[in-house]
């Protein structure tokens, strides 16, 4: 069983209420937008970190994290990429992916909107967990936290960090 802290769009900004819940998690999975590579450092401190890089992401940041990235967790296939877009409406480049191939759970960052969608045509979940950092048009920093435990994905949790003012 591995308790999963999944944040995006970071920007740059890291704060404890941030690291806060990652001291909760098991792992910590970034969907990208990192920003400055420190973020991704304070979290690597404290959690194993999976994470890919975004569109705002730097070279440095495009060698240390992949554009894609795939793996095993207990036995749920992941992916994780930054944009990726959601059910009936999948980037042109992962779209055939998905549709031959689709993993148990997908997940995106980009758009700082948090969505959780099962996707029935493909038989996967899923997730963008919004954004957790303080640049962009959003109005809530949030995050998700969930369990995955053998094949299943449980006890989802949507965190709300604070309402931007």
């Amino acid at each position: 069983m591995k308790k999963i802290l999944l944040l995006s769009d970071t920007h740059s900004h890291i704060d404890d209420l941030i690291l806060k819940y990652v001291a909760q998690a098991d792992e910590v999975w970034h969907a990208g937008d990192i920003g400055d590579l420190a973020v991704t450092d304070s979290l690597k401190k404290l959690k194993p970190l999976r994470g890919v890089y975004g569109n705002i992401d730097d070279a440095t940041a495009r060698l240390e994290f992949p554009l894609h990235n795939r793996f095993m967790c207990e036995d749920v296939d992941v992916w994780i990429t930054h944009i990726g877009g959601y059910p009936g409406k999948y980037n042109a480049t992962i779209k055939s992916v998905i549709e031959t191939n689709p993993p148990k759970l997908f997940i995106c960052g980009h758009s700082h909107i948090l969505k959780v969608i099962f996707d029935k045509k493909n038989n996967l979940l899923h997730m963008n967990p919004g954004a957790a950092g303080k640049s962009g048009f959003h109005n809530v920093r949030t995050m998700l936290r969930f369990v995955i435990d053998k094949d299943k994905i449980k006890d989802l949790e949507i965190i709300e960090i604070e309402k931007r003012v």
